[in-house]
């Protein structure tokens, strides 16, 4: 009999509410700490936080700093407005 995989759910840093990792974008911080990018694929080395696929999941991590708490960085505008985009593409 092989043993069925189990799924842990990941925490939303906006909403802090569990979720699949599909339901979920992926913010990576690499292993130095000076880059941190969007993991589309969900597999990128480094130190991983996760967000809603939804904007006030978005706003709510960068009013609060959920991400740079998470990642232990500061997290550019940049990569909110990063991730706001990719979200607009996802909704079209």
């Amino acid at each position: 009999m092989e043993a069925q995989k189990r799924r842990r759910p990941r925490m939303c840093v906006g909403c802090r509410e569990e979720k699949t990792k599909r339901e979920m974008l992926r913010i990576v911080r690499n292993a130095s700490g000076e880059d941190v990018q969007i993991d589309i694929t969900g597999k990128a080395p480094g130190r991983g936080a996760y967000v809603c696929l939804n904007r006030a999941c978005i706003m709510e991590a960068k009013k609060t700093n959920a991400l740079s708490r998470a990642l232990r960085v500061r997290i550019p505008d940049l990569l909110y407005a990063e991730l706001l985009s990719l979200l607009e593409g996802k909704e079209a």
